[in-house]
């Protein structure tokens, strides 16, 4: 307490007395020594360097920022949502320390006109002040202590410019819930580069197309494969909720895909082997054609049908058949055998009695 008064009874005879109020406003507390937060607002490409010939900027800092910052948010976040798994904490805290967030809380603050950077760097959309808020954060731990850090992100950020409980439910990362979507629903997607080219500073651009079954979907333009990829993966996670007839035929395509692949293959060749190479199967029968005969017979077939055709247009065979249906002679039955002489006295004695 004692500290904050003298800081307060110095500051109107301080030499850069504009930059320890801008500062003041952001972090809340008076700064002790100034040269941590004008190294944290010094970007790389300045490119100064110390007396020893070492660059000076603030990427150091920005390390030490980015642990700080995990680690309280954390803490935060922990007692904010009792009960709440550990996937749930984690995605909670990386949309708070994520890049886009701390860019625009950069702004918001002021941070950013604060920055000492070179004009190329911020003429295009970088995380120019998201790595100067963590670079930021690094100095007032660095002045204050981790007590000073938890305050400032208790007070100033979760207290008046973030509300924890919109950002704990909010989708941020479109490219995992596209991936997540596209499997559950067994759909093939990728991303596509249609364009990488750089910018009128020099500065890369990418442009990215998300393809699914074959179907063009939406575009994203960036400064990096990330932020092109999230930009075209929210468009087409809007045309998958607001379109049905998009979703129809996406699924279309699908079925068209998977009825190809699970199409059954017709004429299936066959896995019998030709057995002429085992010894005593027949060969077949050539049959040559003969300039004196018309038709060439077996000889064994051609036997068989001139016996067939013999019995066909004989009369006696049809007689004995229907004098063996007349007569039947199943109960005539002899138990003696006949004796020769026997015979022959019955016929002498027949011929006399017709005499």
């Amino acid at each position: 307490m004692l500290n904050k008064i003298i800081d307060r009874i110095k500051l109107p005879f301080r030499k850069e007395k504009e930059l320890y109020l801008s500062l003041y406003q952001i972090i809340g507390v008076l700064p002790h020594n100034l040269s941590y937060y004008k190294t944290a607002l010094l970007h790389k490409s300045v490119a100064r360097r110390n007396e020893k010939g070492k660059p000076v900027n603030n990427e150091r800092l920005e390390f030490l920022g980015d642990a700080i910052l995990d680690a309280i948010v954390g803490d935060i976040v922990y007692e904010h949502f009792p009960g709440k798994r550990e996937g749930f904490l984690t995605n909670t805290r990386s949309k708070i320390v994520q890049r886009e967030t701390l860019n625009k809380l950069a702004n918001d603050l002021g941070i950013t006109k604060l920055i000492l950077s070179s004009g190329h760097s911020q003429s295009h959309n970088s995380y120019l002040g998201g790595n100067a808020f963590e670079a930021l954060v690094g100095a007032l731990y660095l002045d204050h202590g981790y007590t000073a850090c938890m305050k400032f992100m208790k007070r100033q950020i979760l207290g008046e410019l973030i509300n924890i409980d919109k950002v704990a439910y909010k989708e941020v990362n479109f490219k995992s819930k596209l991936i997540e979507w596209s499997q559950k629903n067994k759909v093939n997607m990728e991303f596509k580069l249609i364009e990488n080219q750089k910018d009128k500073q020099g500065s890369p651009t990418f442009h990215f197309q998300v393809i699914m079954e074959g179907i063009p979907c939406g575009e994203g333009h960036g400064y990096s494969k990330k932020e092109s990829q999230q930009e075209a993966s929210k468009l087409t996670l809007q045309r998958l909720r607001r379109e049905p007839q998009f979703i129809d035929e996406v699924f279309a395509a699908k079925a068209n895909r998977t009825k190809m692949e699970e199409e059954p293959v017709l004429n299936v060749p066959e896995t019998s082997q030709d057995m002429n190479f085992i010894e005593g199967s027949e060969p077949k029968v050539e049959k040559h054609e003969n300039p004196f005969q018309t038709e060439v017979f077996d000889e064994k077939s051609s036997a068989a049908d001139e016996v067939k055709e013999e019995l066909a247009d004989s009369p006696v065979e049809e007689e004995e058949k229907t004098n063996n249906e007349s007569f039947d002679l199943s109960d005539i039955s002899h138990s003696k055998p006949i004796d020769r002489e026997a015979i022959i006295a019955a016929a002498e004695a027949e011929a006399f009695e017709n005499k």
